[in-house]
């Protein structure tokens, strides 16, 4: 496939987690992020923005809760899991290889976070 097209201009990409129960899903969400949410734009919505050049979304929606993922990249996964733990956070998986490390994690509708650590050097 060949496209001839101008590629789109990227400034910033959010990812999209869906809940069924919106106000536990803001607060384990607030706990992930380590902050409550930035704003509310819309009743359904919670985002936390500015986090390098990515956001997070929660939105209220029953019909697609639990079918998410996203991957969310750190500098030093062992940080995070401590961190965590404290929330009472656990990973439900961990790998490590070329890749970096990764971790999974499940909020509590099922939705599938994996956090990531680069390998040294990686440079986006």
């Amino acid at each position: 496939m060949t496209v001839d097209n101008k590629p789109i201009a990227v400034v910033g990409i959010y990812a999209g987690i869906a809940v069924a129960d919106f106000a536990a899903g803001v607060v384990w969400y607030s706990k992930l992020m380590g902050r409550a949410p930035d704003d509310r734009p819309m009743p359904n919505l919670a985002q936390w923005r500015n986090m390098g050049q990515a956001g997070l979304q929660v939105w209220d929606d029953a019909e697609r809760a639990g079918k998410s993922l996203a991957t969310i990249v750190v500098p030093v996964l062992a940080t995070e899991r401590e961190r965590l733990a404290a929330e009472g956070i656990g990973f439900v998986m961990e790998a490590e290889g070329d890749f970096g490390r990764v971790a999974k994690l499940r909020d509590p509708e099922g939705n599938e976070i994996a956090l990531a650590e680069p390998p040294q050097g990686f440079a986006g």
